[in-house]
Order: C-alpha cells, then sequence, then structure tokens
C-alpha cells in the first residue's frame, strides 16, 4: 500500500542533475535530453551513456500489455542478471526518483560515489529483494527530502483530484551483455535482448518507439539519458 503521495519529479535535465548531485553523484555524470529517437538526434547524446530514462503516459495500453509482457514472460521464462540492482516503487509519484535509483544503482562500477544519502540506501540495499528495497526507499529520508525540494522547484503543479498524475518513468540499463527495462511499477526486471555499453542508447531508443506505437494517440513522451558531461 502507498504510504505518501508525492510531487512528481519533472523530466527536466536541470532538476535532474540537482537531485543527483544533492544525493553524491559527481558532477561528471549528468542528465540530457534526448531530443529525437532517430539516428542523427540519437548522435548528439554525449557519450558514454550510462542509462536512458521513458517518461510516458501511463494508458489502457500500457496496462494491458504489461499484464501480457507478464503472463508470456511467467509462462516462457526469462534470464536476468544476479547484479542487476531492481527495486519496487512504493511511494506514488516517486517514479522520477526510482528511475534515476536504478541508473546510477547500476553503474556503481563507473560513478564514485561519495558519502551520502544514495550511497548508504545501496550499502543498505545490496542484499535486499525488491520488495524490500522499495519498502527501504521508503524510510530513507534524506532521498525522499531531496525529491521534495526539488520537485518544488521545478513547475509541476501538486497533484489534484480533478488532475491525477498518470505519467511514469522508467529506465533501460546495459547489465552483462543485455537491455534491461526497469519498472518499480512491473513484477520484475524486462530483459529486452543483447546490447552493449557502446549501443545502449541505440538499442533502448528501439524499445522506446514500441512504447510509442502502442499508444499513436498521444504524444507526451520525454527521453533523457544519464551520460558523461562534456
Amino acid at each position: 500500500m502507498a504510504t505518501e503521495t508525492l510531487i512528481p519529479l519533472e523530466s527536466n535535465p536541470e532538476v535532474m542533475n540537482k537531485f543527483l548531485q544533492k544525493l553524491g553523484v559527481p558532477s561528471k555524470w549528468n542528465i540530457v535530453d534526448v531530443m529525437g529517437l532517430e539516428s542523427e538526434m540519437l548522435s548528439w547524446v554525449p557519450r558514454p551513456v550510462l542509462s536512458v530514462m521513458l517518461l510516458f503516459p501511463v494508458s489502457e495500453a500500457y496496462e494491458e500489455y504489461k499484464q501480457k509482457e507478464e503472463n508470456e514472460i511467467l509462462s516462457k521464462g526469462q534470464e536476468i542478471s544476479s547484479n542487476i540492482f531492481y527495486m519496487k516503487q512504493n511511494i506514488s509519484n516517486a517514479c522520477g526518483t526510482v528511475a534515476l535509483v536504478h541508473s546510477v544503482a547500476n553503474n556503481t562500477d563507473k560513478i564514485q560515489l561519495t558519502e551520502g544519502h544514495l550511497k548508504k540506501f545501496l550499502d543498505e540495499a545490496k542484499d535486499l529483494d525488491a520488495a524490500a528495497r522499495g519498502t527501504l526507499l521508503e524510510k530513507s529520508e534524506g532521498i525522499i527530502n531531496a525529491h521534495k525540494e526539488l520537485a518544488q522547484e521545478g513547475q509541476t503543479n501538486t497533484p489534484s483530484a480533478e488532475d491525477p498524475v498518470n505519467h511514469h518513468f522508467i529506465t533501460f540499463v546495459h547489465k552483462d551483455g543485455a537491455l534491461y527495462e526497469l519498472d518499480g511499477r512491473k513484477a520484475f526486471p524486462i530483459n529486452h535482448g543483447p546490447t552493449t555499453p557502446d549501443n545502449l542508447l541505440e538499442d533502448a531508443a528501439a524499445v522506446c518507439k514500441k512504447f510509442i506505437a502502442r499508444d499513436p494517440n498521444e504524444v507526451r513522451f520525454t527521453v533523457v539519458a544519464l551520460t558523461e558531461a562534456n
């Protein structure tokens, strides 16, 4: 049961970078907008790319496909690396924070976190399962307070009953030769097949295109990437 509803974190690189830096991510790594999913647009994104995040509207199409995909995986099975860090999202509108935690947690071999709330959370979460990690995040006041502070700073209005927030953030990362989709509202990580660190952006973009194709009447899709700062 969700214990708290937060104001959502904006898909605004400036806000997201402040959030990451507040939690101990060095400014060497930052979030940038991905302006389009065609190869020319992708070529403008600084490399290396550590993760790709997609913000999209939660629609009937998403919910139906989510259920169908889950049923297929449960019947056929899938290979998941034991090195993937995955957690559940328990707090309403915390998907931006969960997406950023997924991005950093799966790249701690490259990102040298300084001592702080995120490093403490990841150290404590290391040996927990996905559900327990989600519960631990609820209790991680430092991370939740950083979310609250920066959500206030963005232009997002407080969600009201008439206008509930219905956007969701998910993360794509490379781990052990595979492309993983990490969505805290799904039952488990989704293995989308082979990729490499160099091809992560292109392969994640191909999956993002499928999300968009499933909702042809919808235009509210945003893609950002965690990359090395220029």
